[in-house]
């Protein structure tokens, strides 16, 4: 999910830019941003060009925050949580490669696995290998928990930010 701070720098990048409009989507969260250009805003300043819509939980309320810069308005609709199996949900935390490259689940290959589905993980355990232009970038949890899903399969070509583990917190 988007940290506030990038959704502010990505609105500053767009509002900087000759670009009108502009989309970007990442586990199940969808942003379009599209903006006038001054003499618009001035005469439409009630609308709201820009939303996110948080489609992963369609079960969920949707419940709006509203951010604004000088010539780019924003609506975000984040998920409120209603019931127990989103509540349970919610307890998981995902931890995404921080990295383009190849995902290794192993030291090297035939060795054990770093981890399985069960595992328990503490901030420091490494969890996989992400290899970037033949360097070898260990993986760590960053979280107290058990490793409840292997989202990637070994060898997979893994993108910045995309999800390999989910781990139910304690």
């Amino acid at each position: 999910m988007l940290k506030v701070q990038e959704i502010r720098e990505l609105i500053r990048l767009v509002d900087q830019s000759s670009i009108d409009e502009f989309t970007f989507e990442n586990e199940g969260i969808k942003l379009i941003m599209k903006k006038n250009n001054l003499a618009e805003v001035r005469e439409l300043s009630a609308s709201l060009p820009v939303q996110v819509i948080n489609t992963a939980l369609p079960q969920a309320e949707q419940k709006p925050v509203e951010v604004s810069t000088p010539n780019v308005e924003t609506k975000i609709e984040a998920p409120v949580i209603t019931n127990p199996e989103t509540a349970e949900e919610a307890k998981l935390h995902t931890i995404t490669s921080p990295m383009v490259g190849t995902f290794y689940n192993a030291p090297s290959p035939g060795a054990e696995p770093y981890v399985k589905i069960g595992s328990p993980v503490t901030k420091e355990t490494i969890v996989c290998i992400v290899e970037a232009m033949k360097l070898f970038n260990e993986i760590e949890a960053d979280v107290e928990g058990e490793i409840a899903e292997i989202l990637v399969e070994e060898g997979q070509l893994v993108e910045f930010g995309q999800p390999l583990f989910s781990v139910k917190v304690k």
